[in-house]
């Protein structure tokens, strides 16, 4: 099965490329350093590596404490971050500046993750939440590299589509050196596609630590405006148009989850971050239109609600806004984040609804009632507090698997 699929995947590869030109059009980093996808690397590499994947922004910032952790363990080793997206590559320049080394991951074809491997020569790789390559996969074995799949999440439907195609995923599943779930529902279904070495170890993105300076400033920014703040956090194609409504005095303040949007829902608010910081007495709607500021856009709201959640997209991560004392709002769809949602859900930091009309409506709801909005904020807050730790738990399955 494994040798129709790379068939399959060269034939496709001129639209890949096609494609990542197109795309290169709105978001130029796609075509730098293209070549790296095919697996040509220049220069050299320190012998001693730690190689995380993270795919997007979501993943690199899941990954900091580990990263961070792993590098005061072994402190001369070099960390070798991957990633597939312009906005997860420069997430990573964010967030870890100079001290880990990024390039793109190589399309899954043999001899490009061959020439990946014999270039960087990972000691250990560590693949952040569900992201498998059946040829990588079998090449990190051929060359004995160990794989911990971390922060692993494994929704119902996204394991149906795996067992679908069992007979190329099943192996990459039992070649894995180890796997730390998030939940036990997740490390049951990632069982059932035939990872061995499977445990609960908890979901990162609990261990992320907001920046304090940014949730200040996000503060003072909210009481320099003197109303308060809605906040649409990481929204995704076409949801933003639903929650221009009225809000009374309140500003509602978007944050697109692809800087790609930026200009396009622009046309919907009357300011923007990057040319009018404070937006002005009269406007409804502000872009925030910057990368890197999460903290920021959660510290200066009273109310956030949750992107990619509204349509069939599965959300997004809901863990920051928990963090920041902010009542949190959620769509129908946030299969993605099934166990935090739960937790949150269930601790009575967030609420769920079945519409943008019953989002907007709910968090007008919350302005006006300050002691719910406090006491969501506190449980968020508590909720974060009590799922640390799972960064430690991941430090040990990558000692196991390093020998140390």
């Amino acid at each position: 099965m494994r040798a129709l699929y790379t068939i399959l995947l060269r034939l496709a590869l001129p639209l890949v490329l096609a494609r990542l030109w197109w795309r290169g059009r709105a978001e130029p980093a796609y075509r730098d350093d293209w070549d790296q996808r095919l697996g040509h690397y220049s220069g050299s590499f320190p012998d001693s590596c730690i190689w995380f994947h993270a795919v997007s922004v979501g993943e690199a910032r899941a990954a900091e404490p580990l990263i961070r952790a792993l590098g005061r363990v072994l402190p001369d080793h070099r960390i070798l971050v991957t990633c597939t997206t312009a906005a997860g590559r420069e997430t990573i320049k964010q967030v870890y500046g100079e001290s880990v080394d990024t390039v793109w991951l190589p399309y899954d074809f043999p001899e490009s993750a061959q020439a990946f491997l014999e270039h960087f020569r990972p000691r250990l790789g560590v693949l952040v939440e569900t992201e498998l390559w059946p040829n990588l996969i079998a090449q990190c074995v051929a060359n004995r590299v160990p794989l911990l799949l971390a922060s692993a999440r494994m929704s119902e439907k996204s394991a149906r589509g795996y067992r679908r195609l069992a007979s190329l995923t099943r192996p990459a599943f039992e070649a894995l050196g180890a796997v730390c779930a998030q939940s036990a529902a997740d490390a049951g279904r990632i069982s059932s596609l035939g990872a061995r070495a499977v445990e609960v170890a908890g979901n990162l993105k609990f261990d992320v630590t907001l920046g304090a300076a940014q949730l200040a400033a996000g503060r003072a920014w909210r009481r320099s405006l003197g109303r308060p703040v809605v906040l649409l956090a990481s929204s995704r194609d076409g949801e933003e148009a639903h929650f221009v409504r009225d809000l009374g005095e309140a500003l509602l303040l978007i944050v697109p989850r692809h800087a790609r949007r930026f200009d396009e829902v622009a046309a919907l608010a009357q300011s923007r971050r990057t040319l009018q910081p404070h937006p002005g007495r009269g406007d409804r709607v502000h872009l925030g239109d910057t990368m890197g500021e999460m903290a920021f856009y959660y510290g200066a709201c009273d109310v956030a609600i949750i992107g990619g959640s509204f349509a069939p997209l599965g959300g997004q991560n809901l863990i920051e806004a928990l963090a920041a004392g902010v009542p949190v709002v959620l769509g129908p769809h946030m299969f993605n984040f099934a166990e935090p949602t739960r937790l949150a859900l269930e601790a009575g930091a967030a609420v769920q609804v079945a519409d943008a009309r019953a989002a907007v409506q709910l968090a007008t709801e919350l302005l006006g009632d300050e002691k719910r909005r406090q006491a969501m904020g506190e449980a968020g807050k508590a909720l974060c507090e009590a799922h640390r730790g799972a960064t430690e738990r991941h430090l040990a399955a990558c000692r196991r698997l390093l020998g140390l």
